[in-house]
């Protein structure tokens, strides 16, 4: 398995490239509401990545249609986005979306309730951004990659949720998909030992229910199997000599 480690010139570009990122986060979480389509999500997500100059990572990644993926309720990730999905009420949505800068990657991923929601999906929605947060305080150099992972498991199924087997989150830069393969589980191995430079995408993906989840019939959509609620959260993170450096949030 071959890491990469960033200089400080690629540092910089994948800095802006979250900057831009989290951006576009925070003006999709603005124009969320009920009767808007998952499809109109993704063409506004789209042209704010575009509007700085920069292509959406996900538009025609290995054959994906969108620029945004738009999971409502128990679709876990990968929505399709669809004119003839409404958004309403009381949904949750979670939005996950990549930034091509000059060559470099960055990924995130939120999940936003829709006006007013049930105090179950509000719970799910800030216990999976928090074991995102329980995980990278173990992100720093020195420590074993599955020192985050066992710690956002742990944190999340105190509350009885089920911390998604199938889909993990992984290092990136020039790629959108770079090793290390980063679990939200513990492993029997302690993984890599993390080292400054090193850019992973830690990403949570945590159901109401159990962990088990499906693919629908588009090949990309998944869901939980039980039909539970799910939450994602995700940011792109920069190993350093002290503390993580988040790329995807505006400081």
């Amino acid at each position: 398995m071959a890491v990469s480690i960033k200089s400080e010139r690629e540092i910089e570009l994948m800095r802006e490239a979250g900057r831009i990122l989290a951006v576009t986060h925070e003006e999709l979480e603005k124009a969320i509401k009920p009767g808007m389509s998952t499809w109109e999500i993704d063409r506004l997500g789209e042209r704010i990545i575009r509007g700085y100059g920069c292509i959406p990572s996900f538009k025609n990644y290995n054959g994906y249609p969108a620029s945004i993926c738009v999971s409502v309720n128990d679709q876990v990730v990968h929505g399709i986005p669809s004119k003839n999905h409404i958004i309403k009420e009381g949904d949750i949505v979670s939005l996950d979306a990549g930034v091509i800068y000059k060559g470099y990657h960055s990924d995130a991923a939120r999940t936003h309730g829709v006006g007013q929601i049930s105090q179950e999906a509000k719970k799910l929605i800030e216990v999976t951004r928090q074991s995102f947060f329980e995980g990278i305080k173990f992100a720093k150099a020195g420590n074993h990659l599955n020192d985050i992972s066992a710690a956002i498991q742990a944190y999340a199924e105190k509350f009885g949720y089920g911390v998604v087997r199938d889909l993990v989150g992984h290092g990136i830069g020039t790629n959108l998909h770079e090793d290390p393969e980063v679990p939200n589980f513990s492993q029997r191995r302690k993984g890599i030992r993390l080292q400054p430079g090193m850019t992973l995408a830690i990403e949570p993906m945590i159901n109401a229910g159990r962990y088990d989840v499906a693919w629908l019939d588009d090949d990309w959509t998944v869901i939980t199997e039980d039909g539970s609620l799910s939450a994602h959260y995700e940011n792109t993170v920069l190993i350093t000599d002290g503390e993580p450096e988040i790329l995807t949030l505006l400081k």
